[in-house]
């Protein structure tokens, strides 16, 4: 049966998210609101919350996931980018769009697209999300809370709670939107817009 957080969506208690970020890194896989959608969480190495994340999803291994990341200097650690592709990232971050970029050696293999080596990561533009990963002090290993039998994401924590109690270790209340990010392709050096979502695709078209 999965915790209920209600968390303050400005200023998140930090007993609150210790206890999430706890659970976290003792292997729990959270829902948690983020400026797109609500997304599926758990830790970079965490082997069963990537399997159960696939479970829930029904997701096969050329799904890229996510690395949510807190910043800049952390995003570095886990992606290569050159300069041209820095300047256009950072333009748009934190916000509404994942970026697809060659993994470096820090990204478990497992989680990389099986060709490609790439990886999704993304710098949220939501004082929880971000509370939640600061607190982390690593990327919260992600995938967008899109369920098979749904058409749009879920974005009621009450309603999370209902449909995966028993798939989940934690549900975090907040406020988010209603679109998943929209996602730009830079594993060639070059922007490729592969879905149009929360975020003005038109600087990356």
């Amino acid at each position: 049966m999965a915790r209920y957080f209600d968390v303050h969506p400005e200023n998140p208690q930090r007993r609150a998210v210790g206890q999430v970020v706890d659970l976290v890194r003792e292997g729990g896989l959270i829902a948690y609101p983020t400026d797109s959608c609500f997304a599926l969480g758990c830790q970079l190495g965490n082997r069963e919350g990537i399997d159960r994340i696939r479970a829930i999803r029904h997701l096969d291994d050329r799904h890229h996931f996510t690395l949510v990341c807190q910043d800049f200097a952390q995003l570095g650690q886990f992606v290569h980018i050159s300069n041209a592709v820095f300047r256009s990232i950072k333009a748009s971050t934190p916000g509404s769009y994942t970026f697809i970029l060659p993994a470096t050696k820090e990204v478990p293999r497992r989680l990389l697209h099986p060709k490609k080596k790439t990886v999704g990561v993304r710098i949220p533009d939501h004082v929880v999300a971000r509370a939640l990963v600061e607190e982390l002090g690593e990327p919260l290993l992600s995938s967008t809370l899109l369920l098979p039998d749904h058409e749009m994401p879920m974005t009621q924590a009450w309603e999370i709670k209902e449909e995966l109690d028993n798939q989940v270790d934690a549900v975090i209340e907040g406020e988010t939107g209603t679109e998943p990010t929209t996602v730009v392709d830079f594993s060639d050096d070059v922007a490729e817009v592969v879905r149009v979502g929360a975020g003005d695709p038109t600087p990356f078209q």
